[in-house]
C-alpha cells in the first residue's frame, strides 16, 4: 500500500526534502539510476511504487489472465445446457418473461449440442471441443448476475466494480496492493485489437496514482518492433538516454516538491518515463512470438486472439501481474441477429485457450496463474429478431481455472431455461472479492482514501466464494 493510504505520515520525497534543506532529494535520481534501474523494494526511500509488496495473507495465485469475451456470450449456448429450451421451444412461460434491454419473443432452443467431457463429466457446447478437453482444470460458475443489461455499465462493473465511470480497474487495484515482479514491463497489460465499447476507462487508474493504469497494446499486428511505438531511441545511445532522463528526473522532482509532492500527475509522469526507459531492455523480446518453438506456435494456432493468448503466457512468465485479453474491438459477441454467429467466434478462441491452459500447466505456471473467462453479461434464452438473443444480466456463466481454484466442477445454477440465477448466486462483487482473495488480498482492507472516503474494488458489498477454492 502507499504511504498516503495507510497514513504513515510523510512521503519519502517529503522526508528527503526536509533533510538538509532538500539536499537529500538531489541524490534520489542517482539512487534510482544505479545500473539503469530503480532500487529494490527493500529500500523504503528509493523503492518503485511498482515494487512487489506482500498481500494481507499468503496468496494462492500470483498472476491473472482475464480472457474477456466482450459483447456478452450466451450461457445456454456455451456452458449451461438447458434441455427445457428444446421441449418448450417457441413458448413464453411466465418464468421466461423477464425484462431485458429489448423486446423479445418465445424460448429459443440452442442450435448447438452439448456433450460431457473429462472425468468430471461437465457438459460443454460442441463449439468448444478444445476447452471441453480441459474441463477438469476449470470451475464453471453458472449463477453469475450483474446490475444492468447494457454494455457500458456492465463493462464498467466487470472491470472496475461500479456501473458509473470512472473507478480504478481491477488490474490497477492489484498493482496498488501488490506491485509487480518485473520492473522492466508494465504490471497491468491490456491486449485488444482496437478498443472495446467504453474504451480506456476499462483499464483506468482513476484516482489511484497514474503509474497503476493499464497499458493498452493493440495486438492487431504483433510485430515486436512496433507493438509498442517509440520504445527505442534510434538517435542516441542508452547511456546518453540515461543521462538525459536523470537530468529531467531531477528537475521534475524539485518541481514536484514545490507543488506538494503527493499523488500528483507529475509524479505519474516521472514514473512513466522511468518505465519507458526500462522497457527498452525487455518489451520487444516478450512480444517476439517467433522465439517460441514451432510446436508451441502450432498448438495456439494463428490469428489475433491466438497471438494474444501466447503473448499473455509470455507476459505472466516474465512477471507481469495481470494481462487482460479482449476478443476484439467493439462488442463482437453481441449476437442480437443470429446466435449461430457464436460458432465463428468460438472457433477463434477455443484452440488458443486450451493451448494456454495446457502450456501454463506444462510450465508449472497454472498453479500460480488464475485464468478468468467470460463477458460483461449473458444472453436471453428467449429469441430476438428470430434467431438472436438479447442482453441478459439476470443470469450467465463465467469460468475460472488455475490459481488456487477447484477444477472439474460447476457452481450455482440458473432456472430451467437459463434466464436467471437461482442457486448460489454470484454477483460481480463476489467474483472480485474471490479473485482478490486468491491473490492474497482482503477486499475489505484494500482501500484508497479519496474525496473524503475510503474506496475499494467491491464498494460496500462482496463475499469470498469459499466453495471455489482448492
Amino acid at each position: 500500500m502507499t504511504p498516503s493510504s495507510r497514513h504513515f505520515g510523510l512521503t519519502r520525497r517529503e522526508s528527503l526534502h526536509r533533510m538538509g534543506t532538500g539536499v537529500g532529494l538531489l541524490g534520489l535520481a542517482g539512487i534510482l539510476a544505479q545500473d539503469g534501474t530503480l532500487a529494490t523494494a527493500s529500500d523504503p526511500i528509493s523503492a518503485s511504487p511498482l515494487a512487489p509488496k506482500a498481500g494481507h495473507f499468503a496468496p494462492r495465485a500470483k498472476h491473472i489472465i482475464h480472457l474477456f469475451m466482450n459483447g456478452g456470450p450466451s450461457q445456454v449456448d456455451t456452458f449451461d445446457p438447458k434441455p427445457a429450451l428444446e421441449k418448450y421451444n417457441g413458448q413464453r412461460p411466465p418464468s421466461a418473461d423477464l425484462k431485458t434491454e429489448r423486446q423479445t419473443g418465445g424460448l429459443l432452443m440452442s442450435p448447438f449440442k452439448f456433450q460431457k467431457y473429462g472425468e468430471s463429466g461437465i457438459e460443454v457446447s460442441d463449439i468448444f471441443p478444445h476447452i471441453g478437453s480441459c474441463i477438469d482444470e476449470i470451475c464453471v460458475i453458472r449463477s453469475m448476475h450483474t446490475n444492468i443489461p447494457n454494455h457500458e455499465p456492465s463493462l464498467l462493473m466487470m472491470n472496475s466494480g461500479e456501473t458509473q465511470p470512472t473507478r480504478p480497474a481491477m488490474g490497477s487495484w492489484l498493482l496498488y496492493g501488490l506491485g509487480t515482479e518485473n520492473q522492466n514491463l508494465p504490471g497491468f497489460v491490456v491486449l485488444c485489437p482496437g478498443k472495446p465499447v467504453v474504451g480506456p476507462q476499462l483499464w483506468s487508474n482513476s484516482f489511484l496514482p497514474g503509474i497503476f493504469q493499464g497499458t493498452h497494446i493493440n495486438n492487431s499486428n504483433m510485430d515486436p518492433a512496433n507493438v509498442i511505438r517509440h520504445i527505442k531511441n534510434a538517435w542516441i545511445s542508452r547511456n546518453s538516454q540515461r543521462e538525459q532522463l536523470d537530468l529531467l528526473k531531477r528537475m521534475n522532482e524539485l518541481h514536484l516538491e514545490r507543488r506538494g509532492g503527493r499523488d500528483n500527475p507529475l509524479e505519474a509522469r516521472i514514473e512513466s518515463l522511468e518505465m519507458a526507459f526500462r522497457m527498452q531492455t525487455e518489451a520487444q523480446q516478450v512480444f517476439d512470438l517467433k522465439q517460441e518453438t514451432k510446436e508451441t506456435q502450432d498448438a495456439y494456432g494463428s490469428g489475433q486472439f491466438a497471438n494474444a493468448c501466447l503473448a499473455a503466457r509470455r507476459l505472466v512468465e516474465s512477471g507481469v501481474r495481470m494481462v487482460q485479453v479482449y476478443y476484439g474491438d467493439g462488442q463482437p459477441w453481441d449476437d442480437h441477429g443470429d446466435i449461430k454467429a457464436h460458432a465463428d467466434k468460438a472457433k477463434d478462441v477455443d484452440q488458443p485457450i486450451a493451448a494456454l491452459i495446457n502450456d501454463l500447466k506444462a510450465r508449472d505456471l497454472l498453479k500460480d496463474t488464475l485464468i478468468i473467462w467470460g463477458g460483461e453479461f449473458g444472453r436471453t434464452p428467449v429469441a430476438e429478431n428470430g434467431n438472436g438473443r438479447d442482453h441478459n444480466h439476470h443470469g450467465f456463466s463465467m469460468w475460472l481455472a488455475g490459481g488456487g481454484v477447484k477444477g472439474g466442477m460447476t457452481y450455482g445454477a440458473t432456472d430451467e431455461f437459463g434466464f436467471a440465477a437461482v442457486e448460489n448466486k454470484v454477483h460481480v462483487h463476489d467474483l472480485h472479492a474471490t479473485i482478490l482473495h486468491l491473490m492474497g488480498l482482503d477486499h475489505e482492507k484494500l482501500t484508497f482514501r479519496y474525496s473524503g472516503r475510503d474506496f475499494r474494488l467491491t464498494d460496500v458489498e462482496g463475499r469470498v466464494i469459499d466453495d471455489l477454492l482448492a
